[in-house]
């Protein structure tokens, strides 16, 4: 591991607990900064609405730190827009954003989307899937944005079980996100949790990045911000324990499909690669390929965008 990154880990690493909410309360008024969580959702009935109750509930009515939670649809077909509502939520449809620029499947998309229709100084994602909700998720990472005026991004870091077993999820980050930036970006190989979707950042860094619409909408979001920002701009706050619903293989091979290309545009814009991945299914003729298109569109810093600039202008 580079010196540097060590540097950074002893100085960029916290725990959630290193700064309690009365002290994140007394940093937000202070500064006068506002707060917006969003979480990105499609088909999450059965969890959405418990973590926008524990937000509310901890982080609104218990105490002042969070000023809006807005939960983006990206075209439930169950009740998520129902029960994040009835929780408490504002939740906003992703086709009802920017509707001149028709949208596509992603949660890149969602996210880049979210900047529309919140209007916190600090932004706050939340993976809608999450189980055993803590209010850590959002206060632990929003926590150093607040106190330190020279840390521009957060990540969650955690433990991440699968099937009963301690560390064993995430296996897109530990077998294609953590090579790729040892590899090519080395300086960032400090991230627990480089994919993980619970992440806080400022707002003027947010609007001055692309979004890749897809899955590797994490991966380059670190990358850019790295090179936008610096090192010493990101962090990340140890939370606990992640427990989510977990995809299957076929699912993660077109997930790492998605972040190679991430990686692959930002180490040489304009060198193509064709951008499919075919997996293989058994059917009744033995194994059939089933070929998905891999996401490669990114949507421009939304500083670029008409609508953005005149909601900022008014």
């Amino acid at each position: 591991m580079l010196e540097e990154v060590e540097r950074w880990l002893h100085a960029r690493s916290w725990s959630a607990g290193d700064r309690p909410v009365r002290q994140l309360l007394s940093a937000k008024h202070a500064t006068g900064q506002t707060v917006s969580v969003v979480l990105p959702a499609l088909d999450e009935e059965a969890t959405v609405g418990d973590i926008v109750t524990v937000i509310r509930r901890e982080l609104m009515l218990r105490v002042p730190l969070v000023d809006e939670i807005v939960v983006v649809d990206s075209g439930s077909s169950d009740r998520t827009s129902e029960v994040a509502a009835a929780a408490g939520a504002r939740v906003v449809h992703r086709d009802s954003i920017l509707p001149r620029i028709p949208a596509v499947p992603g949660k890149g998309e969602v996210l880049w989307r979210s900047l529309l229709v919140t209007g916190g100084d600090i932004v706050c994602f939340v993976d809608a899937d999450l189980r055993e909700f803590s209010a850590d998720f959002v206060s632990g990472i929003v926590g150093p944005l607040l106190t330190d005026p020279d840390v521009h991004l957060v990540k969650a870091m955690y433990d991440r079980p699968l099937g009963g077993a301690a560390g064993q999820g995430g296996r897109v980050t530990e077998l294609m996100a953590r090579p790729l930036l040892n590899l090519h970006w080395p300086r960032l190989a400090g991230f627990v949790q480089p994919l993980g979707g619970e992440y806080a950042a400022r707002r003027s860094l947010l609007e001055r990045l692309p979004f890749p619409v897809g899955y590797g909408v994490e991966l380059g979001m670190l990358v850019d911000a790295l090179h936008l920002v610096g090192l010493d701009a990101l962090a990340q706050v140890d939370v606990g324990v992640r427990v989510h619903r977990h995809q299957d293989g076929r699912a993660l091979g077109r997930m790492a499909a998605a972040i190679y290309r991430t990686a692959q545009l930002r180490l040489a814009r304009g060198h193509l690669v064709r951008p499919t991945l075919t997996q293989f299914e058994r059917g009744a003729d033995g194994f059939e390929p089933r070929t998905y298109a891999v996401d490669t569109e990114e949507r421009p810093p939304m500083t670029e965008i008409a609508e953005y600039a005149a909601r900022k202008a008014a």
